[in-house]
């Protein structure tokens, strides 16, 4: 279903990798809509940058520190409001990993060696560290510490939400009262497919991604680096097959998105002035971002002030939700 965040009054919460400097396909994919549900009248919404779970694969101190900060100093550029909002570091709040260890001592093995985070990798098993097997565990337990209502995910996460449920529903059994409430997931349909510059989706993984937040020479090489085919330049084009175009009116307006494509079927016009275009486009649309988000980083005490307030905020939350749990259990 495609879901209306205004329709409800809801505690949503939301997980952010913290995987480096987003680019253009996180901010469009990602960002701008969370951005826009968390504005939504009525509801309550949890957004925290997921640091606990980026130790599985990133073991450099330093560089996930700087993978955190980047993250928050994005979101707090593109305009989210943390005074609203709850915005957050998951180690931050320790109660997190407590949590964690209840709801594993509920958790079938066959459950998380059937999780796709898991059997993605279980051909290669000498990969696979205990933190990637429990992976999902830590998951629910991010979701479940805050009493969410409702949890916006993509298809491929879709099965991480079915095992939070489940392993709620397995510890409310045992002690037949709901101690945790049971989330919903919300699948999100309109998820943006933003292009690479080599066309395909644009990931880090395939090293094809426009870094809105790098400086202006290196964001005009990635631009002008975009795969374009070798119609001579007085011909007419197809805006229908060219990634340039396909970026351009993901950013743009109806009217110059009319307008490019006349200029592309009207033959005179070549990808180097599309680009151009492009690129004149994104500096404009995220200009003041850019120089918030060099701000924030040139002053990490100021991300990290950011960050503390947000924990110290949604931390008596969580620890109402763990004292429940521990009393049930018995401890």
């Amino acid at each position: 279903m495609c879901f209306n965040y205004n329709s409800i009054m809801a505690r949503i919460l939301t997980g952010i990798q913290s995987s480096g400097v987003p680019h253009l396909g996180n901010a469009l994919g990602a960002i701008e809509p969370g951005i826009e549900m968390s504005k939504a009248t009525g509801n309550e919404s949890f957004f925290f940058i997921a640091d606990l779970h980026s130790l599985t694969s990133v073991k450099d101190a330093a560089k996930r520190r700087e993978n955190v900060h980047a993250v928050a100093a994005a979101w707090l550029a593109l305009g989210f409001d943390s005074d609203k909002n709850y915005f957050y570091r998951q180690s931050d709040i320790p109660e997190v990993t407590e949590l964690t260890w209840y709801l594993s001592c509920f958790t079938p093995y066959p459950m998380l060696a059937n999780a796709h985070s898991f059997k993605d990798k279980s051909d290669r098993l000498s990969d696979v560290n205990a933190g990637l097997f429990t992976y999902p565990v830590l998951m629910a337990a991010d979701i479940l510490l805050y009493d969410a209502d409702k949890v916006p995910v993509g298809k491929d996460q879709q099965q991480h939400l079915e095992m939070t449920r489940d392993m709620a529903g397995a510890l409310n059994h045992a002690y037949g009262v709901e101690v945790l409430k049971l989330p919903e997931s919300v699948i999100r349909e309109d998820v943006k497919t933003v292009p690479g510059t080599d066309g395909q989706k644009m990931s880090k993984s395939y090293g094809n991604t426009i870094d809105i937040f790098t400086s202006a020479k290196a964001l005009k090489k990635q631009v002008m680096g975009i795969l374009t085919d070798s119609t001579p330049l007085e011909e007419p084009k197809n805006p229908d097959t060219c990634n340039v175009f396909a970026l351009y009116r993901l950013l743009a307006d109806e009217d110059r998105t009319a307008q490019m494509r006349q200029n592309y079927l009207g033959g005179n016009y070549g990808y180097g002035h599309a680009k151009k275009a492009l690129l004149e486009l994104i500096l404009e649309r995220y200009g003041s971002a850019r120089e918030k988000y060099q701000s924030l980083m040139a002053d990490p005490d100021q991300i990290e002030a950011f960050l503390k307030a947000g924990a110290d905020k949604a931390r008596p939350i969580a620890q109402a939700v763990l004292q429940r749990v521990r009393e049930k259990t018995g401890f």
